[in-house]
């Protein structure tokens, strides 16, 4: 597997598709791994050279020092496209990959194309609910929060269908390193962009899932509001639309990304 070593510690990723491919960088979310952008990979593939990473601390990309900041988090995807030698991107991140997406959108906007930000938020939650959350796991492990994440991610509709497709990802949570998701967790705790945001100048598409309890269409409206001319699209899904309403999530992605 593809390895970026970064400072006493490893990144994973994987780079798929055609050289002469525009790059679509996908970001994965809190307590999740590369491969829950496979319902991508088919439709997307067609079109775009696929990037997708572990975010630290998650799948294949080690924690390091322990520390961990939204400001880090985009660091990684900087030094991940040096390596690659890859100048510019589509970028699309869900929840805490959308975060990361917005401080790119801030910070490194050079290295942009259009911006996609799905199931996220300028500030999501508050300091309080993740710095507890992060004491939780490195005391108790990720057994708790993996029991009660499907009805975080997915639609009761949705789990009772797919039951087979939910019980993976919940088992891959589980499987989550601890310290690593902790460390993402204390991140979010002092990621706050609502200041930031409005001076973001890319084509920007923001998604919400109608039913998503944990970002809502009302965080996805304001992040549409600050940014000038971004797109706003809601989805019959919940916190994973990627998933959940995969198909029609590919079609918004491909009509924004190559009109």
């Amino acid at each position: 597997m593809p390895y970026l070593d970064l400072d006493g510690r490893r990144l994973h990723y994987r780079l798929d598709g055609a050289a002469g491919a525009p790059v679509l960088l996908l970001s994965n979310s809190l307590g999740t791994t590369l491969d829950m952008w496979q319902p991508q990979l088919a439709a997307l593939g067609q079109h775009f050279r696929l990037l997708r990473y572990d975010t630290r601390g998650h799948g294949g990309s080690t924690l390091g020092d322990g520390a961990c900041s939204i400001a880090q988090l985009g660091g990684d995807v900087l030094a991940l496209l040096d390596a690659l030698d890859i100048e510019r991107v589509h970028f699309c991140g869900i929840s805490m990959g959308g975060l990361t997406g917005q401080w790119l959108g801030v910070h490194a906007p050079q290295r942009l194309h259009k911006l996609v930000l799905c199931n996220t938020a300028a500030r999501i939650g508050n300091a309080e609910g993740w710095h507890s959350r992060a004491a939780l796991v490195r005391q108790e492990g990720m057994a708790e929060v993996a029991a009660g994440a499907a009805a975080r991610w997915f639609t009761a509709d949705y789990v009772a269908g797919e039951e087979t497709a939910v019980a993976g990802l919940i088992r891959q949570l589980a499987k989550c390193d601890a310290a690593g998701y902790a460390a993402c967790c204390d991140a979010l705790a002092t990621a706050d962009l609502r200041d930031a945001i409005a001076g973001i100048t890319l084509p920007t598409l923001v998604v919400a899932g109608l039913q998503d309890p944990v970002t809502t269409p009302a965080d996805a409206d304001f992040i549409a509001g600050q940014i000038v001319g971004a797109q706003r699209i809601d989805l019959l899904a919940s916190h994973l639309s990627s998933i959940e309403a995969a198909a029609v999530f590919n079609n918004v992605l491909l009509r924004f990304l190559n009109a």
